[in-house]
């Protein structure tokens, strides 16, 4: 179990990396492309496609690392403010629902990367880029989700993670209003 979840988190982390330098490279392209146009006043073939799917890919291959990292954006109303034992449940509910979505995206995406292989898919632009390159990030990237789900709920059954990230509260005590003229001693308040 350490094994699968130390590869896993490699991976992933591996994957933002990837990620960052996609997003990078696309920065740099931008600005080439933006200097070839209105300073050299040429044309640009292949730049914009480039541009957008290194920005995809980055999107898909991304997403395992802001898995890891608990980056995505989430609404924890609901497990802040129900009890251990539901929110446990529900966090087991929430993976397990979107284990399901990743491993049936993970699928239809290499269907479809693999019909763009096979059929020798190419852009409809200048450059006509091979569309099996970019559209091998879906795959790949959403497969390495669905691992990084699958690490997520050994953690919570095992223990390791609580759910949601939350960490399990101290029971608050009932703090009544004193009687009238009785002294307060706050520690930290200088009342």
């Amino acid at each position: 179990m350490n094994i699968l979840n130390r590869l896993v988190t490699l991976v992933s982390q591996a994957c933002g990396i990837f990620a960052s330098a996609l997003t990078a490279v696309a920065v740099i392209i931008v600005c080439q492309m933006v200097f070839i146009r209105y300073v050299l006043n040429e044309n640009t073939i292949w730049q914009t496609d480039f541009v957008t799917y290194s920005l995809i890919a980055a999107t898909f291959i991304g997403a395992p690392y802001v898995l890891l990292t608990k980056g995505h954006v989430n609404v924890d109303v609901l497990p802040i403010y129900v009890g251990e034992r539901a929110r446990y449940w529900l966090a087991i509910c929430a993976i397990t629902v979107s284990l399901v979505f990743c491993m049936l995206m993970t699928v239809l995406t290499y269907q479809f990367w693999y019909d763009a292989y096979e059929g020798g898919w190419v852009s409809d632009t200048m450059w006509r880029a091979r569309l099996w390159i970019p559209y091998g990030a879906m795959p790949v990237g959403l497969g390495i989700l669905t691992l990084q789900y699958v690490a997520d709920l050994l953690n919570l059954l095992t223990g390791r993670e609580p759910p949601f990230g939350l960490e399990v509260k101290e029971r608050s005590v009932d703090v009544s209003l004193p009687e009238s003229g009785t002294e307060v001693n706050i520690p930290g308040v200088g009342i």
